[in-house]
Protein backbone atom coordinates (compact mmCIF):
# COMPACT_ATOMS: atom_id res chain seq x y z
CA UNK A 1 0.00 0.00 0.00
CA UNK A 2 1.04 2.92 -0.56
CA UNK A 3 2.28 5.46 2.11
CA UNK A 4 -0.32 8.46 2.32
CA UNK A 5 1.57 12.06 1.37
CA UNK A 6 0.95 14.98 3.54
CA UNK A 7 -2.00 17.18 2.09
CA UNK A 8 0.54 20.50 2.49
CA UNK A 9 3.22 18.99 0.56
CA UNK A 10 1.04 16.81 -1.82
CA UNK A 11 -0.13 20.89 -2.76
CA UNK A 12 2.79 21.83 -3.24
CA UNK A 13 3.99 19.25 -5.64
CA UNK A 14 0.74 19.58 -7.64
CA UNK A 15 1.67 23.37 -8.29
CA UNK A 16 5.26 22.92 -9.06
CA UNK A 17 4.86 22.89 -12.48
CA UNK A 18 2.81 25.98 -12.75
CA UNK A 19 5.20 27.86 -10.05
CA UNK A 20 8.72 26.10 -10.95
CA UNK A 21 8.11 25.63 -14.63
CA UNK A 22 8.38 21.87 -14.37
CA UNK A 23 7.05 18.73 -12.98
CA UNK A 24 8.91 17.10 -9.87
CA UNK A 25 9.77 13.99 -11.52
CA UNK A 26 11.43 16.64 -14.06
CA UNK A 27 13.69 18.09 -11.40
CA UNK A 28 14.83 14.97 -10.11
CA UNK A 29 15.69 14.22 -14.16
CA UNK A 30 17.89 17.45 -14.11
CA UNK A 31 19.00 16.92 -10.45
CA UNK A 32 20.13 12.93 -11.52
CA UNK A 33 21.52 14.24 -15.02
CA UNK A 34 24.17 16.50 -12.99
CA UNK A 35 24.89 13.70 -10.72
CA UNK A 36 24.63 16.21 -7.72
CA UNK A 37 24.09 14.44 -4.07
CA UNK A 38 24.31 17.11 -1.21
CA UNK A 39 22.03 19.25 -0.33
CA UNK A 40 23.45 22.32 -0.47
CA UNK A 41 24.54 21.58 -4.27
CA UNK A 42 21.28 20.93 -5.07
CA UNK A 43 19.57 23.81 -3.94
CA UNK A 44 22.59 26.60 -5.58
CA UNK A 45 21.39 24.61 -8.59
CA UNK A 46 17.63 24.86 -8.36
CA UNK A 47 17.63 28.40 -6.61
CA UNK A 48 20.81 29.96 -9.20
CA UNK A 49 20.76 28.42 -12.12
CA UNK A 50 16.76 28.30 -12.53
CA UNK A 51 15.47 30.52 -10.08
CA UNK A 52 13.51 28.29 -8.22
CA UNK A 53 12.21 29.99 -4.60
CA UNK A 54 13.48 28.86 -1.43
CA UNK A 55 10.51 26.92 -0.53
CA UNK A 56 10.37 24.75 -3.78
CA UNK A 57 13.74 24.68 -4.23
CA UNK A 58 13.93 22.80 -0.51
CA UNK A 59 11.15 20.94 -0.91
CA UNK A 60 12.36 18.95 -4.56
CA UNK A 61 16.05 18.72 -2.75
CA UNK A 62 14.75 16.63 -0.03
CA UNK A 63 12.39 14.67 -2.02
CA UNK A 64 15.17 13.93 -4.31
CA UNK A 65 17.43 12.99 -1.63
CA UNK A 66 14.62 11.09 0.18
CA UNK A 67 14.17 8.95 -3.11
CA UNK A 68 17.94 8.07 -3.04
CA UNK A 69 17.75 6.72 0.49
CA UNK A 70 15.15 4.61 -0.62
CA UNK A 71 12.08 6.79 0.30
CA UNK A 72 11.07 8.34 3.05
CA UNK A 73 11.32 6.58 6.74
CA UNK A 74 8.12 5.36 8.38
CA UNK A 75 6.01 7.19 11.06
CA UNK A 76 7.27 5.17 14.00
CA UNK A 77 10.88 5.38 12.79
CA UNK A 78 10.27 9.20 12.95
CA UNK A 79 9.35 9.42 16.36
CA UNK A 80 12.02 7.31 17.85
CA UNK A 81 14.51 9.00 16.25
CA UNK A 82 13.26 12.17 18.19
CA UNK A 83 13.13 10.52 21.71
CA UNK A 84 16.87 9.34 20.76
CA UNK A 85 19.00 10.27 23.92
CA UNK A 86 16.07 11.39 25.52
CA UNK A 87 13.66 8.71 26.02
CA UNK A 88 12.94 9.73 29.42
CA UNK A 89 10.59 11.95 27.82
CA UNK A 90 9.18 9.80 25.36
CA UNK A 91 6.03 9.29 27.82
CA UNK A 92 5.18 12.70 27.73
CA UNK A 93 4.77 12.54 24.00
CA UNK A 94 2.56 9.23 24.51
CA UNK A 95 0.79 11.41 26.96
CA UNK A 96 -0.62 14.36 24.91
CA UNK A 97 -1.14 12.09 22.08
CA UNK A 98 -3.23 9.41 23.93
CA UNK A 99 -5.15 12.49 25.55
CA UNK A 100 -5.53 14.66 22.05
CA UNK A 101 -7.08 11.13 20.57
CA UNK A 102 -10.53 11.68 23.08
CA UNK A 103 -11.07 15.45 21.64
CA UNK A 104 -12.13 13.64 18.24
CA UNK A 105 -11.59 11.56 15.24
CA UNK A 106 -10.54 14.37 13.04
CA UNK A 107 -7.31 14.85 14.12
CA UNK A 108 -4.11 13.96 12.03
CA UNK A 109 -0.83 12.96 13.55
CA UNK A 110 1.67 13.62 11.00
CA UNK A 111 5.62 12.85 12.61
CA UNK A 112 8.21 15.20 10.70
CA UNK A 113 12.05 14.79 11.17
CA UNK A 114 11.94 16.78 14.46
CA UNK A 115 8.32 16.85 16.01
CA UNK A 116 5.13 15.63 15.09
CA UNK A 117 2.56 18.11 14.01
CA UNK A 118 -1.18 17.99 14.79
CA UNK A 119 -3.75 18.65 12.81
CA UNK A 120 -7.22 18.82 12.22
CA UNK A 121 -8.63 21.23 9.33
CA UNK A 122 -5.57 22.92 10.24
CA UNK A 123 -2.21 22.50 12.60
CA UNK A 124 -2.89 23.67 16.46
CA UNK A 125 0.51 22.12 17.71
CA UNK A 126 3.00 20.82 17.26
CA UNK A 127 5.07 18.34 20.10
CA UNK A 128 8.91 18.76 20.10
CA UNK A 129 11.59 17.55 22.09
CA UNK A 130 13.93 20.26 22.15
CA UNK A 131 16.74 19.43 24.90
CA UNK A 132 17.04 16.10 26.62
CA UNK A 133 14.96 17.81 29.58
CA UNK A 134 12.11 19.61 27.97
CA UNK A 135 9.69 18.90 25.25
CA UNK A 136 7.84 21.83 24.31
CA UNK A 137 4.28 21.75 23.08
CA UNK A 138 3.85 24.48 20.54
CA UNK A 139 0.06 25.66 20.17
CA UNK A 140 -2.06 27.60 17.60
CA UNK A 141 -3.68 29.93 19.77
CA UNK A 142 -4.75 33.35 18.01
CA UNK A 143 -5.23 36.19 20.37
CA UNK A 144 -4.76 34.06 23.30
CA UNK A 145 -2.39 36.10 26.00
CA UNK A 146 0.51 34.07 27.56
CA UNK A 147 -0.38 33.19 31.22
CA UNK A 148 0.32 30.13 33.73
CA UNK A 149 2.79 27.57 31.63
CA UNK A 150 1.47 29.31 28.51
CA UNK A 151 4.47 31.53 26.61
CA UNK A 152 3.28 33.38 24.26
CA UNK A 153 5.88 34.24 21.14
CA UNK A 154 6.71 35.40 17.57
CA UNK A 155 5.29 32.28 15.61
CA UNK A 156 7.33 29.65 17.79
CA UNK A 157 9.48 27.31 15.81
CA UNK A 158 7.83 29.32 12.75
CA UNK A 159 4.64 27.55 13.05
CA UNK A 160 2.70 28.18 17.13
CA UNK A 161 2.02 31.23 18.51
CA UNK A 162 2.25 30.28 21.80
CA UNK A 163 4.58 27.54 23.41
CA UNK A 164 4.39 25.28 26.45
CA UNK A 165 7.92 23.49 28.50
CA UNK A 166 7.22 20.30 29.62
CA UNK A 167 9.42 18.58 31.68
CA UNK A 168 8.06 15.43 32.96
CA UNK A 169 4.77 14.05 32.93
CA UNK A 170 3.85 15.75 35.85
CA UNK A 171 3.65 18.95 33.55
CA UNK A 172 0.85 17.28 31.37
CA UNK A 173 -1.75 18.62 33.86
CA UNK A 174 -5.39 20.22 33.45
CA UNK A 175 -3.77 23.20 32.24
CA UNK A 176 -2.03 21.96 29.77
CA UNK A 177 -4.60 19.92 28.64
CA UNK A 178 -7.12 22.64 28.43
CA UNK A 179 -4.86 25.06 26.01
CA UNK A 180 -4.37 22.09 23.50
CA UNK A 181 -8.15 21.80 23.74
CA UNK A 182 -8.41 25.24 23.05
CA UNK A 183 -6.24 24.94 19.92
CA UNK A 184 -8.02 21.68 18.98
CA UNK A 185 -10.89 23.70 18.72
CA UNK A 186 -9.48 26.73 16.89
CA UNK A 187 -8.64 24.93 14.17
CA UNK A 188 -12.00 23.89 12.99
Amino acid sequence: MAKKIDPQLQTMIDNMPEKTGRSLDSWFGIIHARGLEKHGEIMKLLKGEFDVSHGFANTITLMYREKMEGGPPEAGDLVSSQYEGKQDLKPVYETIIAEIKKFGNDIEIAPKKSYVSLRRAKQFAIIQPSTKSRVDLGLNLKGEKGQGMLIEGDKWSGMCTHRIELHGLEDVDDEVLGWLRAAYEMAN
